[in-house]
């Protein structure tokens, strides 16, 4: 269910399923590793997918049903820039996971979160899941978020780490369930690059993940 990672000028996701957590996102520079998506420092239990959003404009209301345990594990800082990465970063994965889900490669909470040169890119991995007629469910642990802010306090970079050994696929037709192949390395890290729009919206402009980069 991992994102790969697609270069491009500002950003990249590149979307190709290799079973099911390893398609998730944009980025992995193994061609056969996929995995499931979705900084700073600071000690806080598990946060789940269902937790509330940043203050600032109006975000959009994403919601993610209890078959797919999406949390985030020591997500907070106490620094209040840093927060926000944080928060807007915990939402762009959200958005992903509840766009797979609901069927929608045209989500408007994914547009929000994501900058426009990489919208496209993040399209094609939802419909990684939704052409194949697949949804996620299981459990997805995100933890370990590390965030570097630039100087000009307009950019910063989120590193964290997902556990796929308990996410799953099911057929939304056949009710198949598939976990990633036998073998494959549960843990992936994710890198993503953020700017800060007009709004004060922290907003995904790449992401590169590496399978087996990290672990418990």
């Amino acid at each position: 269910m991992a994102r790969r990672t697609l270069t491009t000028t500002a950003a990249a996701f590149t979307a190709s399923t290799v079973l099911l957590l390893t398609a998730c996102g944009g980025g992995g520079d193994d061609e056969s590793s996929d995995g499931i998506k979705g900084a700073g420092s600071g000690s806080s239990p598990s946060t789940p997918a269902s937790a509330s959003t940043p203050s600032g404009p109006e975000r959009p209301d994403i919601t993610i049903p209890s078959s797919f345990q999406l949390t985030f594990e020591n997500w907070t800082s106490s620094d209040p820039v840093e927060q926000a990465v944080l928060n807007d970063g915990k939402e762009e994965v959200r958005a992903g996971y509840a766009a797979i889900i609901e069927n929608d490669p045209d989500s408007e909470a994914v547009a929000f979160y994501d900058t426009e040169g990489v919208r496209g890119l993040t399209k094609e991995w939802i419909k990684s899941y939704t052409d194949k007629n697949v949804t996620v469910i299981g459990k997805l642990p995100a933890f370990n978020p590390k965030v570097n802010l630039a100087e000009n306090g307009k950019g910063a970079s989120l590193s964290y780490c997902t556990d796929e050994s308990a996410a799953m696929t099911r057929n939304r037709k056949t009710g198949k369930v598939e976990g990633n192949p036998a073998g494959t390395d549960p843990y992936v890290l994710y890198s993503v690059s953020l700017a800060k729009n007009e709004q004060g919206v922290w907003q995904n402009a790449s992401v590169h993940s590496e399978r087996g980069a990290c672990s418990r």
